[in-house]
């Protein structure tokens, strides 16, 4: 069981996850509808993990990620996961950013990843156990949009596939299961992608980051 605070503006959606949460056996400490709530709720009530919406009253603008990175900078070991209606790589960027030095989890998804519920909870999960978890939508978008510029082109289609889970924050055993291959294989798909791409082949947030930072340099005109 995990203890959950919850931020989300929009009352259906905040009311559906409070519910889901609760069926499988969570505990929603707090479900608030604004960033100044959610830092009240934290303060309070310290819950193993934060589900927070980056949009929130009164901007509509970012005010939920900078909760989020505030957190995070009083609390290092708060595993945070956030909800973006849209695609926004800046965003997933900033988050790890603000948190790449610590162990706790972090994680960014897109709404509608919370419709598939198995996917949702397995994400919260790793999220809770300090794992790194980014959208797949985004990372899609990212290679999509330059699997075709330098130096992705020199990516074999399998370096591609490994790259793609690697974003997305899969480790090497996680990527070997998903693509049926062994654990070996992944190193070395890795470390070619990490030589070819001239990437720091840290671990865990730090890894995605730089990931995440070198796909963004990829897709500027």
């Amino acid at each position: 069981m995990l203890r959950v605070v919850l931020a989300e503006d929009a009352v259906l959606l905040r009311a559906g996850l409070v519910e889901l949460l609760t069926r499988v056996g969570h505990e929603v400490t707090a479900a608030v509808g604004d960033a100044e709530e959610l830092a009240r709720a934290v303060d309070t009530d310290r819950p193993d993990v934060v589900i927070t919406d980056v949009r929130m009253p009164p901007g509509f603008r970012d005010e939920g990620l900078r909760a989020a990175l505030d957190l995070r900078g009083r609390y290092p070991d708060l595993p945070v996961l956030v909800l973006s209606q849209y695609v926004a790589t800046a965003y997933a960027t900033d988050l790890l950013s603000g948190g790449s030095t610590t162990a706790a989890g972090l994680g960014y998804l897109l709404k509608d990843r919370v419709g598939d519920v198995t996917d949702f909870l397995d994400a919260l999960d790793r999220v809770a156990g300090g794992q790194t978890v980014i959208d797949p939508e985004v990372v899609r978008v990212l290679l999509q949009q330059r699997t075709a510029g330098e130096p992705l082109r020199r990516l074999t289609p399998r370096e591609r596939e490994v790259l793609a889970l690697m974003a997305e924050g899969f480790n090497n055993q996680a990527i070997a299961q998903r693509l049926t291959i062994t654990e070996a294989s992944v190193v070395k798909h890795s470390s070619n992608i990490f030589m070819k791409l001239e990437l720091d082949p840290a671990e865990g947030n730090r890894r995605v980051l730089a990931v995440l930072a070198h796909l963004r340099r990829e897709q500027l005109p």
